[in-house]
């Protein structure tokens, strides 16, 4: 395998360029972007396809990977979004004189060069050079195999429009899709500012336990929802299900339903027909499983220990009947994921304790847990859900590409 520093040298001198792009230049530049996306949907299509041919589409990554009009024409709109917000580099965040007539400032900077490693999500490439392009940053790209098709031809679209904007097509770098690269990459101190993962949780602690880079976790969610005694029902129904197959494969995706033992036996058997629609594989607790089979449901398992805690990214979900808001949010602290979590509940007292307990980087009050989204957030394109706490937290967008620098001025002062 050819070593892949000269590419992070490369991406490193290119990065000097997108810093001195002016905001209007990078609004243009990504608008331009956008146009090219949308006149080249076919040829998308094309090179998205011969990836999906390499994959059995019983696999749950199969959605993921896939690309539609709809959705090409969702990653252009997102582009014109990206490029109308405001540039967060090279903001005042504070200005004053100190000791002996110094002036000083501090300012906002882009990061440099972002790495980011993610696996069947070919949408990935285009929302990562987006937000890092406005934020002044490089970028290097570490796309899945399932996804090489696409990935680079997404790629070729995106440095194409560099050039005509004079910058060096090593801005936006796609490195080979061999596991092999990842090592090199997570040790690349030198060139690489920050490493984020988005995938599977065995990616994300892959590179957790292995980098050398400063790493941002996103990806993996354990999504629960927590219906509780005073939930209006219909709506309960409509919200859980909306979560669990509107997007099955997504990380903001309901994985687990807890339900108060006061309205089991009413609520469970409404969720049947729904459900059975889309063929959803229920793993349910001991006292979800009999009423589910009362009810004449069939695609039933007894859940097991592991099924809690499980993102399960298929039509499949677990169900526990808890006996009340405590036991839930002993759930919680147990099983969550610390993505987005929710409640079913018209109790404004138990609404505000779950919200101010439950330790998440998203929280609900009667709505669906799908919503959490950079996009959705007005936030424009996002490199994922951030679950930890350090320099960010949920979407992790434009916003979030840029650090701090202080700037101070004097005039031959010295300090002994």
């Amino acid at each position: 395998m050819t070593p892949i520093t000269p590419l992070l040298q490369a991406t490193q001198q290119a990065a000097a360029i997108v810093r001195r792009l002016s905001p209007a230049q990078k609004t243009d530049m990504l608008n331009r972007l956008a146009d090219v996306l949308a006149e080249n949907t076919t040829a998308i299509l094309a090179e998205n396809q011969k990836d999906l041919d390499r994959m059995p589409t019983s696999d749950p990554k199969y959605d993921r990977l896939k690309l539609t009009a709809a959705r090409v024409a969702d990653l252009s709109s997102s582009l014109r979004q990206v490029a109308v917000l405001p540039d967060p580099a090279n903001e005042v965040l504070l200005e004053r004189g100190i000791e002996q007539g110094l002036q000083l400032k501090k300012i906002t900077v882009p990061l440099g060069v972002v790495g980011v490693i993610y696996e069947a999500r070919p949408n990935v490439t285009v929302d990562v050079a987006s937000v890092c392009l406005r934020s002044g940053n490089a970028c290097v790209l570490k796309g899945g195999k399932e996804a090489d098709f696409s990935n680079r031809y997404l790629i070729s679209l995106i440095q194409g429009v560099l050039v005509e904007f004079g910058v060096p097509k090593a801005a936006v770098t796609l490195l080979p899709p061999d596991r092999a690269v990842v090592n090199e990459l997570l040790t690349a101190t030198r060139y690489v500012d920050i490493i984020i993962p988005r995938g599977s949780e065995s990616l994300i602690q892959f590179v957790r336990k292995n980098s050398l880079v400063p790493t941002i976790e996103t990806g993996a969610g354990v999504c629960h929802t927590y219906v509780e005694e005073s939930a209006d029902l219909d709506k309960a129904v409509a919200i859980v299900v909306n979560a669990r197959v509107s997007r099955p494969s997504v990380c903001n995706s309901l994985d687990c339903v807890l339900v108060d033992e006061t309205i089991a036996d009413q609520f469970l058997p409404m969720l049947t027909a729904d459900f059975a629609k889309w063929n959803v594989e229920v793993f349910a607790d001991e006292t979800a499983y009999p009423i589910f089979e009362k009810a004449g449901y069939t695609n039933l398992q007894h859940a097991q220990q592991e099924d809690f805690g499980r993102e399960f990214l298929d039509y499949k979900c677990a169900v526990k009947v808890v006996t009340g808001l405590d036991e839930a949010l002993s759930h919680l602290q147990t099983y969550s994921s610390r993505h987005s979590e929710a409640i079913l509940s018209q109790n404004q007292a138990l609404i505000n304790r779950f919200l101010f307990e439950v330790d998440a980087a998203a929280v609900y009050a009667n709505a669906s847990t799908r919503f959490t989204d950079g996009g959705v957030f007005g936030l424009g394109a996002e490199i994922g859900i951030s679950t930890q706490k350090l320099h960010a937290r949920g979407p992790f967008a434009l916003e979030k590409l840029v650090t701090e620098k202080w700037i101070v001025v004097g005039d031959g002062q010295v300090r002994w």
